[in-house]
């Protein structure tokens, strides 16, 4: 199992450019060393809500990027159908002691080119404390669930279980037909180099595993603010398949918000899928609907899933 090494993440978050360094290494390798390039002998950007929080990238760094970004984008565009299962480790040192997450979640990404997506989890364990050993806790809770968000290409369904909800958002015309590009989780669907730029401040990150391509990305826009403050991403270096992302939460800070979530995708599969079969695959989550006994509530619009930072553990709490 390929798996990261946070003690590197223990440096505040400020406008540093020698901002979080993402280790991770292919499954069952021995783990790699990532630094941001741009904080190799350069001083930060100052702080500024309107322009990148690190230092300007050199000629090079910026041909380097906008060379990752295309080879990204081309081996995107002959993706019809994608789905993989993900591990995501919620860290926060108010729920759990250092080096202890707080919660673990397991589930399924699925995608269909070019607006219809699946994220469910569907297990989540949480911190219990410590055995007579010292060893950490982990067990399920009763009334404790995951995200569950369904996009059909027309709507948007929000299933929350915990209170046998569900939230359908109505598309508008002019979002019905795109790719997924409000997606809570950047960068697992189709990549578009310039909606990442427009969407993006990017920087590309050294690696000493040449099979992975390292990039972070802080949000311009303040809807994905809200959501994360910045999000690093290991790509296969030659199908461009994620392989790993770490979000940090909006208000992250090492002292007084230590929160940040790590993904881990594996059994990912691109356009396995056969023609024949797609429709079943479309049908195995776009038909999904409440329950009976589900309250169901109807509307517009009005932004993307939200990501749990334990959301349903706070409403348990």
């Amino acid at each position: 199992m390929m798996r990261l090494n946070f003690s590197v993440f223990r440096r505040p978050f400020s406008t540093s450019a020698a901002f979080l360094t993402v280790l991770v290494g292919v499954a069952g390798s021995v783990v790699t060393t990532a630094q941001p390039v741009a904080a190799q002998g350069r001083a930060a950007a100052p702080a500024n809500a309107n322009a990148a929080p690190f230092a300007p990238l050199s000629a090079a760094e910026q041909q380097r990027l906008d060379q990752i970004l295309a080879a990204w984008e081309q081996q995107s565009k002959g993706t019809k159908t994608l789905e993989c299962d993900f591990k995501r480790w919620h860290y926060d040192l108010f729920a759990a002691p250092k080096g202890d997450y707080a919660n673990k979640a397991e589930g399924v990404i699925k995608y269909a080119n070019p607006d219809k997506g699946l994220f469910h989890v569907k297990a989540v364990v949480s911190y219990d404390g410590k055995d007579e050993k010292g060893q950490p806790k982990y067990s399920a809770k009763p009334g404790l669930f995951g995200e569950h968000w369904v996009c059909t290409g027309t709507e948007l369904k929000e299933f929350d279980h915990a209170t046998k909800q569900c939230k359908i958002q109505q598309l508008p015309p002019n979002m019905q037909g795109q790719r997924i590009i409000e997606s809570p989780l950047p960068f697992v669907f189709n990549a578009d180099a310039q909606q990442i730029k427009q969407r993006y401040w990017v920087q590309p990150m050294q690696s000493n595993n040449p099979g992975l391509i390292l990039i972070a990305a802080y949000p311009k826009h303040q809807a994905d603010r809200a959501q994360y403050k910045v999000v690093q991403i290991a790509l296969d270096a030659k199908t461009f398949l994620p392989q790993a992302l770490i979000m940090y939460a909006p208000n992250f800070n090492e002292k007084t918000q230590p929160k940040f979530d790590h993904y881990e995708f594996t059994n990912v599969k691109r356009n396995s899928i056969q023609a024949s079969l797609q429709k079943f695959f479309l049908q195995s989550f776009i038909d999904q609907e409440p329950p009976s006994d589900w309250k169901v509530f109807r509307d517009n619009y009005n932004g993307p899933p939200q990501m749990a930072e334990g959301q349903n553990e706070a409403r348990r709490n």
